[in-house]
C-alpha cells in the first residue's frame, strides 16, 4: 500500500528536496516563515499527499471544526505534502511541507526518499532553527548537520558533541546520505529570548543557507519590514529593564570577540563561535520545556 497520493509528475532537472515540516525545533518560526516566504513569491505545483490516517495522530491533532451559526460548514485536517516549484535562477525545487509524521517514520522515509529520487532528486536540504546565547542585535548566525564534513563546513558546525531527540528531517538526512546523496540541515541560532516569538530575521538567514548549499536564488525581501518591526519590538522590551539590557551587551561582547577570534565578518555565514555541545544541549531542554514538550 503506498504511503501518498501522486497528483501530478511534474518535468524537473535535479531538484533539491527542501524539508520543512511543523512539529520539531523551528524557534522563532523561523523554518516554517522561510518557506511560507519562498511560496508566496513563486507558483508550486502540488506533486503528492501523503496518507494522514497513517501517519499522523488525530488525537493529538485534531481537525478544525468550521461553525457558522452553529452549522458544521466543514473540518480542516492536517497533511503532509509534497510541492514543485522553481528557484529565479532555474534551479528546481521540491518542498516537503506541513505536519511531521507521528507513526511509522521509517515507512514515511522510505516512501519520500523513493517518490523523490524517482523525481531525480539529487539533494537534500531540511531547516531548522534553535534557541542559542545569542543577540538579536548581531546577524543570525546558522550551524549545519551533514552527511560529508566538507558539506557541513560550507554552512558551519557545532562544537563538541552532544545527543539530542531528532526530527524526521534527520532519518531523511540519513537515507539519502546512504544513497550517496548530500544532504544537509540547516539550522538557524535564535536569541534564547526570542525563541517564543516570530523572529523573521532567522527565517531570512535560513534562505541564505538554502541558496548557498543548494545553488539557489530565493529572496527574502519579503520579510525585511518585519524584520524591522520585530527588531524594534525586542528593542523596546529590552531598554527599559537594566537587567535585560546588561545580558544584551554581554551576549554582544561575545558575539564580536568570537568572531575577532576566527578572523571572520559579521557577513560569514558560519561565522562566530557556536554554542558547544551542553550549552545546546541545555538551550534546546529549555525551549522544549517552555513549549510544553
Amino acid at each position: 500500500m503506498s504511503l501518498y497520493e501522486l497528483h501530478e509528475r511534474p518535468d524537473l532537472d535535479a531538484p533539491v528536496l527542501l524539508v520543512a515540516l511543523d512539529g520539531w525545533i523551528d524557534a522563532g518560526g523561523a523554518a516554517a516563515r522561510a518557506v511560507e516566504s519562498i511560496i508566496a513569491q513563486h507558483e508550486t505545483t502540488h506533486v503528492a499527499t501523503f496518507d494522514a490516517d497513517a501517519l499522523l495522530d488525530f488525537r493529538a491533532r485534531r481537525p478544525i471544526l468550521h461553525l457558522i451559526d452553529g452549522v458544521n460548514t466543514g473540518l480542516t485536517w492536517s497533511t503532509t505534502e509534497l510541492h514543485a516549484t522553481r528557484s529565479p535562477n532555474g534551479t528546481d525545487v521540491l518542498l516537503l511541507t506541513g505536519v511531521e509524521p507521528d507513526h511509522a517514520w521509517n515507512a514515511f522515509a522510505d516512501a519520500v526518499l523513493g517518490l523523490t529520487v524517482e523525481l531525480g532528486c539529487g539533494m537534500q536540504v531540511g531547516l531548522g532553527a534553535y534557541p542559542a546565547a545569542a543577540p538579536h542585535t548581531r546577524p543570525v548566525q546558522l550551524s549545519a548537520t551533514a552527511s560529508t564534513d566538507e558539506l557541513a563546513a560550507r554552512v558551519g558546525l557545532v562544537r563538541g558533541t552532544v545527543d539530542v531527540p531528532a526530527g524526521i528531517e534527520a532519518v531523511l538526512e540519513q537515507r539519502f546520505a546512504g544513497m550517496g546523496l548530500p544532504a544537509v540541515g540547516v539550522w538557524a541560532q535564535v536569541p534564547h529570548y526570542a525563541a517564543g516569538m516570530p523572529y523573521p530575521a532567522a527565517a531570512a538567514r535560513l534562505i541564505e543557507g538554502l541558496n548557498l548549499v543548494a545553488g539557489t536564488d530565493f529572496s527574502a525581501d519579503l520579510l525585511a519590514d518585519d524584520i524591522a518591526d520585530m527588531r524594534t519590538r525586542i528593542d523596546e522590551l529590552v531598554q527599559p529593564n537594566p537587567q535585560h539590557a546588561a545580558m544584551i551587551r554581554q551576549l554582544e561582547q561575545a558575539y564580536d570577540e568570537s568572531l575577532e577570534a576566527m578572523g571572520r565578518d559579521d557577513s560569514a555565514l558560519g561565522g562566530g563561535e557556536l554554542p558547544s555541545g551542553d550549552e545546546l544541549a541545555e538551550e534546546l531542554q529549555r525551549f522544549l520545556r517552555e513549549q510544553g514538550g
